[in-house]
């Protein structure tokens, strides 16, 4: 894994060594101060050069093309609003995405199933263990956005969202965020309001770099991809861990975010 990561910088293979330790402190401390924590530099630049000049190809032959219309739920109706409700206002997602299946042999799959990988992050956010999907599509993405595309505002199925950038366009593609915006509690539909329409002065924006690990609580956590501009798309790898195993998505959300299901017919 030397040959992938740095190592040296952040020490995923020696758990509990002081290194180890450190590092998983300051992260859990940027997770509770800022929302977010990201580790410039986390992937080499060889293999973030071999991960990509292996996407590309794969992008334009078999990347599916998911643009739709949808709110921050991605359901049609939520309990206790009106239809009409200012949470509930449709916004545009456009972006193209590979599977897991047709990532075979890069490095960000290797990546997902070392296991020092999955307990630095447990760690990280305080788990006992985390467990990586066994969904076969869903486990590991890439995801790209292209000139005048992007992820809009949505919160994610998983608690953590854990992320690394492969590669940065020229300009926009930035992570815009609002931390904390809801609970289990309190949905706080109305916070949800603001900040669609602009209004929430909490809203974070980073602009991260390639090879950067980027990890968030993405449960509770608002938060979409500025729009990209010019003619490098943006490309982003996202794994998926639960604190359960044996995660996998039905057909119906295959074939939504997919194009197709793996279940049997």
């Amino acid at each position: 894994m030397d040959d992938l990561l740095d190592l040296e910088t952040y020490p995923l293979d020696r758990p509990g060594s002081p290194g180890w330790t450190a590092l998983v402190a300051e992260c859990r401390a940027r997770l509770a101060s800022d929302g977010m924590f990201d580790l410039p530099g986390f992937m080499r630049p060889d293999a973030l050069a071999r991960a990509v000049a292996a996407i590309g190809p794969a992008m334009a032959a078999h990347g599916f093309r998911h643009a739709r219309s949808h709110n921050i739920y991605f359901r049609d109706t939520v309990e206790g609003l009106a239809p009409d409700h200012p949470a509930l206002a449709r916004v545009e997602t456009v972006n193209h995405t590979l599977c897991a299946d047709q990532l075979a042999g890069n490095p960000v799959i290797a990546l997902y199933d070392w296991q020092p990988f999955t307990d630095f992050l447990a760690a990280t956010m305080g788990k006992p263990a985390l467990y990586r999907m066994e969904d076969p599509l869903a486990r590991v993405n890439v995801q790209a956005s292209r000139d005048g595309e992007a992820l809009n505002w949505h919160f994610d199925r998983s608690e953590f969202t854990t992320t690394i950038l492969l590669q940065a366009p020229a300009e926009g593609g930035e992570l815009e965020y609002r931390k904390d915006l809801r609970s289990p509690a309190d949905p706080n539909h109305d916070g949800v309001a603001a900040v669609l329409r602009g209004e929430d002065p909490l809203v974070r924006r980073v602009a991260l770099r390639p090879g950067a690990l980027n990890v968030f609580r993405g449960v509770d956590t608002l938060h979409r991809v500025v729009p990209v501009r010019g003619p490098v798309e943006r490309l982003v790898a996202i794994f998926a861990f639960f604190d359960r195993p044996g995660v996998v998505m039905t057909a119906r959300e295959q074939i939504g975010f997919y194009g197709r299901s793996t279940h049997p017919a």
